[in-house]
This record gives C-alpha cells, sequence and structure tokens, in this order.
C-alpha cells in the first residue's frame, strides 16, 4: 500500500461536566461525547525519502510540529520504529478552534491511516494510549460514536447509538481559550449537567428527553465572555430545536431537530447571516 485516504470527523459534547481539579493541573470530566458527519479528509502518500511533510487547504495552518498531524506522524513512528517518509494532504472542512476537536480528529486519523499503511497491527486500546500524550480527545477520536468519557477524557464506555437527528452546527467568528476557559471556571458556581440523566434518556431512544438534559458546565465561562453564543442557542430553539448547546469550550454551538424543514429553515437562515460562513447542517455518525 503506498497511500490511503481517511475522513476525520468533528464531536459535539452533548453532555460535558467538570467535576474536580486535579493536582497535577488536569481536571476531571465526566461527558457524553458523539460524533456528527461533518469531517476533513486526509490523503497519506509514501515518498522516497524520510521525513514528514504536511499540505493543507487552509494556507493559515502550521504544517510542522505546532499540527497536531506532524505531532501524530512524529510519536507513531518514534514508538513504532518505522522509518518512513510520507506526505500528507488536509482537506479541512471542520472549523479550527471551535470546540469540535478538530485537530483531536485529525491526529486520531493520522494514527489510525499509519497503523494500517505501514500495518504496524497496533489494536484500538493501543493507538489510544498513543492518542492521549496527544491530547485528551484523541482517544475518544479513535473510538468516534456514542461514548461516555471520564477522567481527563480517556476512560471511555461505548454507548448505543442516539435516536437520529438533525444537527446544525453555528461558529461565530470569535476565538476561545480552552486554558482560558478551565482556569477561570468556578465548580462552586457554575451549574453542573445531570449527565445519569443524560445516559438514561440516551437509553430510552428519546430525542425530546435526551434534548431535555444537555447540559455543559463551561457554557458558564464562555457565555460571559461571548453572549452571541447564548444568541445563537435562543434563535436555533426558536426555529423548532428540541435544544441547543454550547461544544466542549465553545465558541460553536450546536442544535438538535426532528424536523427536517425546521432545521433547513433554520440553516438558511443562519446561512444568509453573519454566521454564515460557517454554518453546517448535519447529523449522528456511529460505524
Amino acid at each position: 500500500m503506498e497511500s490511503i485516504q481517511i475522513k476525520a470527523y468533528a464531536k459535539i459534547n452533548l453532555g460535558l461536566d467538570v467535576l474536580r481539579r486535579r493536582s497535577d493541573g488536569y481536571h476531571e470530566v465526566r461527558m457524553l461525547m458523539q460524533t456528527v458527519r461533518l469531517f476533513d479528509k486526509l490523503t497519506i502518500n509514501m515518498t522516497q525519502t524520510t521525513g514528514i511533510t504536511i499540505r493543507s487547504n487552509l494556507s493559515y495552518l502550521p504544517c510542522d510540529e505546532n499540527n497536531l498531524i506532524y505531532r501524530a506522524a512524529t510519536l507513531f513512528f518514534k514508538e513504532t520504529g518505522k522509518h518512513c517518509g510520507i506526505h500528507i494532504t488536509l482537506d479541512k472542512h471542520i472549523p479550527v478552534a471551535a470546540g469540535l476537536a478538530g485537530g483531536s480528529s485529525d491526529a486520531a486519523a493520522t494514527l489510525a491511516a499509519l497503523n494500517e499503511l505501514c500495518r504496524t497491527g497496533l489494536s484500538l486500546k493501543e493507538l489510544q494510549t498513543l492518542g492521549v500524550r496527544l491530547g485528551a480527545d484523541v482517544p475518544y477520536c479513535l473510538l468516534q460514536g456514542a461514548a461516555l468519557s471520564t477522567g481527563i477524557g480517556e476512560c471511555l464506555m461505548p454507548l448505543p447509538a442516539p435516536p437520529p437527528a438533525y444537527c446544525l452546527i453555528v461558529k461565530p467568528p470569535v476565538s476561545v481559550s480552552t486554558k482560558y476557559v478551565y482556569e477561570h471556571l468556578n465548580l462552586n458556581t457554575a451549574p453542573h449537567p445531570d449527565i445519569d440523566a443524560l445516559l438514561t434518556a440516551l437509553q430510552s431512544g428519546s430525542l425530546p428527553d435526551l434534548c431535555a438534559h444537555l447540559g455543559n458546565t463551561l457554557e458558564s465561562v464562555t457565555i460571559p465572555l461571548h453572549p452571541e453564543i447564548a444568541a445563537i442557542k435562543d434563535k436555533m430553539k426558536q426555529a423548532g430545536a428540541l435544544g441547543a448547546l454550547m461544544s466542549g469550550s465553545g465558541p460553536s454551538v450546536f442544535g438538535l431537530f426532528s424536523d427536517r424543514q425546521a432545521a433547513e429553515r433554520s440553516f438558511y437562515h443562519f446561512k444568509i447571516g453573519e454566521y454564515g460562513k460557517q454554518t453546517y447542517l448535519t447529523g449522528f455518525w456511529n460505524r
């Protein structure tokens, strides 16, 4: 095999609770994650000379060790003892720094693709052990689908797929620092979603029940900084979304619809407005 193409899917957090700050500076979390059909495409080609090169459709993305793809490939070769030359073409569609795990998903896809391309035969667990060294979301992005995530995000329990929904994603044109959000999170005053109720709703297969228990502790920090996030949530609900929530540390917002026409109307409303450039209508993705 000389080349491989793989999709790197985005994720949303149906529920995100932060339990405590650990002594090592990380935070214990309890999250319900779900993959959506918004993805980047990676094409990896073997080259005659050793080394890693990357080309992206976005000129402002770094193509060196500051890119998680580069770091994932470097780690893979170091740990497997392979000495290959590769060129990676990244066709990026997941918004950058959006709370959708785009970078983590690209890193996960790189590990999975190289495992196949180099015929190293690493198991999912072994790939996840590598992945957590790159970022807490990488193990989940290797697993994909619906999952309960605990620890710092690396402990995963696969869950049944949620009921089908139309998922509208809107990223406002603001930047959010995940580090800043966690550093300024007040666990005593922040709301804590009922993750157990969310899991029960997931098991029931009821989209309205699932949407009734959506929650994200990090909204308590990000929304006061960027009130447009709350405005987007409100507009989605007014347009017929059964529930709307900020994903991750933000700033992306997703709304879940059962009615296709309502979802499409809301999509076009945002698409022709100030958030048009990064508005997506998609759905859940499960293996």
